[in-house]
């Protein structure tokens, strides 16, 4: 008899236990952790710059194309205070970043060094219109053309800053104002 009383109450145990499921509110998903990066153009104190003849003038370089850096997902959980990654942008004639130097990656922790990490990943793809250095000369008759040009390697340091509120992260970057 128990049996027979077992077999009859096992639809009734199913039913119970899925009705407990329906009647448990689920619980809301946190909101999806995004990150974000800016930056801005700096001079660092002692940068050397081209120093240019008489009758020689420069144009360019102009900052064409950019990748914006990704806040590294893993750091998103701990939303450590904001980061600060200042680089030095190499970039050749034709205006490729060809290398990114980061003055403190040597000594950054782990962390810190996923920020870096993301700073080189994004400027590697940036591009800029070549630095074009022309030379002037005035004819017999007193008119300027340009007798020739050649493009010059250059570099540029930028401040990259990573930010993260609640959460929800934001990297930027602005032009420095000269």
């Amino acid at each position: 008899m128990t049996t027979q009383r077992a077999r009859r109450c096992r639809p009734m145990i199913a039913v119970l236990l899925l009705t407990g499921c329906a009647a448990t509110p689920p619980r809301p998903l946190p909101p999806a952790a995004s990150g974000d990066a800016s930056w801005h153009a700096v001079v660092p104190p002692g940068t050397r710059r081209y120093r240019l003849a008489l009758g020689e003038v420069s144009s360019g370089p102009v900052l064409a194309d950019r990748v914006r850096p990704v806040y590294p997902a893993d750091q998103l959980s701990a939303c450590p205070p904001p980061v600060n990654i200042q680089a030095l942008l190499i970039v050749d004639k034709s205006g490729g970043v060809r290398e990114v130097r980061v003055t403190d990656e040597a000594q950054a922790g782990t962390a810190r060094h996923r920020f870096v990490a993301a700073v080189s990943a994004a400027a590697l793809q940036w591009r800029f219109s070549p630095l074009l250095i022309s030379r002037w000369a005035a004819d017999a008759e007193g008119n300027s053309h340009v007798v020739d040009s050649e493009t010059r390697p250059f570099s540029l340091a930028y401040v990259f800053r990573f930010e993260c509120h609640a959460g929800k992260a934001t990297v930027s970057a602005a032009a420095a104002k000269s």
